[in-house]
């Protein structure tokens, strides 16, 4: 259904302007609404009209002159019978404007629910799966697969690389096959994968291993960016990105304290404790890759498609606000020369550079957590594991904190100069030669840890919020994620063991 809302304006018994907003299903009466226009393009309220692009790019949100303009309602005294139509659905329903606001919460509500729960734990079941060779790290795999030296690194290394090479068709597949059977395929695949890992019996194996896990997982986290970036308007984003974040932290945490029990079995049926973490986890993510076919929601067009979720109205309502918003809320054709127009845009390898330098730190400090606590510590290989998670946990206060005011006073980029500032406070705080206190270097952590997840969710609003398209939308988020991950490369290579306890290299290159 294509809703288009007409703006009438007359003059009262009083003298006074007045406008009625009428939402109209042209499909239905054989018209297109391509040359309709836009009838009231308003920036973001509070903002002023004639501010340069510069300053809604700091801000974080569209200017009006770049597609994000918003249609808006003048209030009114009341008329057409006191009740401003505010949607006409397929089905001939008409919906006040009172009506449709109150249903607009709920409809987000269930998205809420639906969406970002379940893109919580798959992105947390990514970053388990793939972050698994962290916490063994501290094991006997590293000498059960002759993981010494540069190997580990290389490990590392191959995983991003096939994950960078197929980002970009494997978020452009959310689309075109749909997001519950994509996701549901691409999780049960590397659920598999992982499981596998569990028989690996030199470093040969576990880096072919993990370049399969890497292709794999390649469009789980900009795949859900883009998904939730079509069901939210642009101020409110940022907190649903921190909902996925938190989600994603917290479970990470879990996960770390698992792997250490599942490390306590080692020798349990002739299995070592780093391959129990493996098979344990595989098994996890198919249960859950599986209930993700039911769990997982369609596009806001395409959302009563869904297994007991929206109806075709409720659906119309979704994507009308979404339309409402900035205007993309129904894709183009797909071709792929509207992939590649994109790449002409200065604003994805601006914001590309701001995620690869993001990974480059968010890898020194995830993959490399418990070898720092026990090489550059002094802790044993059980607490090493154990320690690695009250970092993640404290991470959740910050993230939600931030977002919440970043989209409550429609900031992007002063939070996220704010996080940074608290990263380079972090990193100073692990590895100045003056702060070499086992308890001063581990609350470094925490408050590193707290910025660069912050600042994840900050970066994933600030790029949404100034794209406009749905193959723009998912060229960049594959674009900014496939960056991402060349920042996981370089992470990968600058925490030398050689220079433990300090690490020099890995917080200087972070700080820069």
């Amino acid at each position: 259904m294509a809703l288009s809302t007409v703006h009438i304006l007359a003059n009262n018994n009083r003298g006074r302007s007045q406008e009625w907003r009428l939402g109209i299903d042209f499909t239905d009466l054989g018209l297109s609404t391509r040359n309709l226009g836009r009838f009231d393009q308003t920036p973001a309220k509070n903002y002023p009209q004639n501010a340069p692009f510069a300053f809604y790019l700091w801000m974080g949100l569209q200017s009006p002159s770049s597609g994000g303009a918003t249609l808006t309602e003048r209030p009114g005294e009341g008329g057409c019978g006191g009740d401003n139509i505010a949607a006409v659905t397929a089905g001939g329903e008409m919906i006040n404007r009172e009506g449709t606001d109150e249903l607009e919460r709920k409809l987000r509500l269930k998205v809420d629910i639906r969406l970002c729960t379940i893109a919580g734990i798959l992105c947390s079941l990514n970053l388990l799966d793939s972050g698994i060779i962290s916490s063994a790290s501290v094991t006997s795999m590293m000498t059960d697969l002759s993981l010494e030296g540069n190997r580990y690194s290389a490990a590392i290394f191959i995983f991003t690389i096939a994950s960078v090479i197929f980002q970009l068709p494997s978020t452009v597949a959310v689309r075109l096959v749909g997001p519950r059977r994509w996701f549901s395929l691409i999780t049960i695949c590397f659920g598999v994968i992982t499981l596998c890992t569990t028989f690996v019996e030199n470093w040969r194996q576990m880096i072919v291993v993990r370049f399969f896990l890497g292709m794999s997982v390649s469009g789980m986290y900009p795949g859900l960016t883009y998904l939730i970036s079509t069901w939210y308007t642009r101020e409110e984003q940022q907190l649903r990105f921190a909902f996925l974040q938190a989600g994603e932290v917290s479970l990470l945490a879990s996960g770390n304290i698992m792997n250490y029990g599942l490390n306590l079995l080692g020798d349990r049926s002739g299995l070592e404790g780093w391959r129990w973490m493996f098979l344990v986890n595989g098994l996890i993510t198919i249960f859950f890759g599986i209930i993700t076919y039911w769990w997982m929601i369609d596009f806001p067009e395409n959302a009563h498609h869904s297994f007991r979720f929206f109806t075709k109205t409720e659906s119309d309502i979704a994507t009308r606000r979404i339309h409402n918003d900035r205007k993309d809320a129904i894709p183009e054709p797909f071709s792929i020369s509207k992939i590649l127009v994109h790449f002409l845009d200065f604003k994805l390898y601006g914001f590309s550079c701001l995620f690869f330098l993001l990974n480059l730190v968010a890898t020194s400090l995830s993959y490399f957590l418990p070898i720092i606590l026990q090489g550059g510590m002094g802790f044993d290989t059980d607490k090493s594991i154990l320690l690695s998670a009250p970092p993640y946990y404290y991470a959740i206060i910050p993230v939600l904190l931030t977002s919440l005011l970043g989209d409550k006073l429609r900031l992007r980029g002063p939070l996220i100069v704010f996080n940074s500032l608290s990263l380079i406070a972090g990193f100073l705080m692990l590895g100045l030669p003056a702060s070499q206190q086992v308890t001063v270097r581990y609350i470094g952590i925490f408050l590193a840890t707290g910025a660069y997840v912050s600042n994840w969710a900050a970066l994933n609003a600030y790029q949404a919020n100034n794209i406009v398209g749905q193959w723009k939308r998912a060229t960049v988020a594959a674009s900014v994620t496939a960056c991402n991950g060349l920042g996981g490369i370089a992470g990968s290579f600058i925490v030398k063991s050689s220079e433990a306890p300090t690490y020099e290299t890995a917080v200087w290159v972070s700080i820069g």
